[in-house]
């Protein structure tokens, strides 16, 4: 049987046809645009415990999403664009209440209802015969939105990891610059900071390219060893405050591994906020003088440098000096500054000491001890006998300490 050719006429009846039913559906869907928004928001009640859980305001941003998403839905059948034109129609005023309320994976659960909504209602909405066409719109239309939402998401951790790393700058700096104020504090916990003591700051020379990736990696690899940390890049310095730091000299030596070549300096442990811009200060009094100990360990406590940081001009160091080794010596007696000052003066030799004090050889060793006891410095290893005799110097050198006056009970 032969097939009769169909004419022009025929295929303009069939495209006027097709014209006339997707128009009827076009008209029928915002009829129903109220409808539809009504059943999405009763089957995310009834299909999303964590809907239910929201507060008011939050149901309220994104129940106003999903009626979004079903407008833009009947603008885009008549006219299908481009996935930002989606974007902005569906989730313009809403990603931080969007990303704030619920994670990316309850925002695909919420598209999907929306979705699964309006295809049910397709046999009611369209002609039988345009029925098919709806449901692919939908789909595609849903996998536009699923998109989009992921761009938002996305958009949304961009920003929120810019504002963590400036807020991080400004925190360090606080640290750095002593400031010890509420704002400090909350800025710290909005960075999710915990530890209340054990501070302490290593500085060093900082890689040339510092990458993101290279921040992350260092966070985390501080992690391991503290229970919290913030990282501070100033030009070439590297910056790593520590709080919470558990097995400091593993810490510290695993961590020195990350800085660029160069001194990398740790400041002492400090029991608050305000103490840590002590330690940070020691650090970087440390870091300037470094260069004076060749032989320094990598990294190098910044009291191990308080020779090299009283000679460039610290005076921190020399308080710490003339504190922790020149006081005690004196307030030890016993002869420990006499015996410490001509050990250090006669080359080191416990023979000439003796004769120099008229005492036992014996006895030179065990006032020796007693130095080492005392000041927590060993005379018998060289470069702790220059710390000593460091404080010696800057100890004679130092104004007398004034005297305590005690009245009624009062110390003044």
């Amino acid at each position: 049987m032969a097939l009769t050719p169909r004419t022009p006429a025929d295929h303009s009846d069939a495209s006027a046809a097709a014209a006339d039913a997707q128009a009827l559906t076009l008209q029928r869907l915002r009829a129903n645009v109220g409808r539809l928004s009504t059943a999405t928001l009763k089957e995310l009640e009834s299909a999303l415990p964590w809907y239910r859980r929201l507060s008011a305001d939050e149901r309220s941003a994104l129940g106003m999403v999903a009626q979004n998403g079903i407008n833009a839905f009947v603008s885009w059948y008549q006219r299908p664009s481009s996935p930002s034109w989606v974007l902005s129609d569906v989730f313009g005023t809403a990603p931080t209440e969007l990303t704030r309320s619920i994670s990316l994976q309850r925002a695909l659960q919420l598209i999907r209802t929306v979705v699964q909504v309006v295809e049910d209602q397709v046999p009611e909405i369209a002609p039988k015969a345009e029925q098919g066409a709806l449901r692919e719109a939908v789909l595609r239309y849903s996998r536009e939105v699923a998109f989009a939402a992921a761009d938002v998401y996305a958009r949304a951790a961009e920003s929120r990891g810019s504002w963590d790393t400036r807020l991080e700058a400004l925190v360090v700096d606080a640290i750095l610059r002593g400031e010890d104020t509420d704002s400090l504090r909350s800025r710290m916990a909005a960075l999710g900071w915990k530890s209340q003591s054990r501070f302490t700051v290593m500085v060093g020379t900082s890689p040339s390219e510092t990458t993101a990736g290279f921040v992350s990696d260092l966070r985390r690899a501080a992690s391991r060893f503290a229970e919290d940390a913030l990282v501070g890049i100033q030009g070439d310095r590297l910056i790593l405050v520590l709080g919470g730091v558990a097995d400091q000299d593993t810490a510290y030596l695993r961590l020195g591994e990350l800085f660029a070549p160069g001194p990398v300096v740790y400041g002492p442990l400090a029991a608050s906020l305000l103490e840590a811009t002590n330690s940070a200060q020691a650090a970087f009094a440390g870091l300037a003088a470094a260069k004076a100990w060749p032989g320094a360990p990598r990294p190098v406590a910044a009291d191990d440098l308080w020779p090299e940081r009283v000679i460039s001009g610290d005076e921190a160091a020399r308080r710490a000096l003339v504190k922790n080794i020149y006081r005690p010596l004196l307030a030890a007696s016993n002869g420990l500054a006499e015996t410490l000052s001509s050990y250090l003066q006669l080359g080191h030799s416990l023979e000439a000491t003796a004769r120099e004090l008229f005492v036992h050889a014996n006895t030179v060793r065990y006032r020796l001890r007693r130095v080492c006891d005392v000041t927590g410095w060993d005379p018998l290893i060289p470069r702790e006998a220059f710390v000593l005799q460091t404080a010696l110097v800057v100890g004679r050198l130092a104004p007398p300490p004034v005297p305590v006056v005690e009245r009624n009970g009062t110390r003044t």
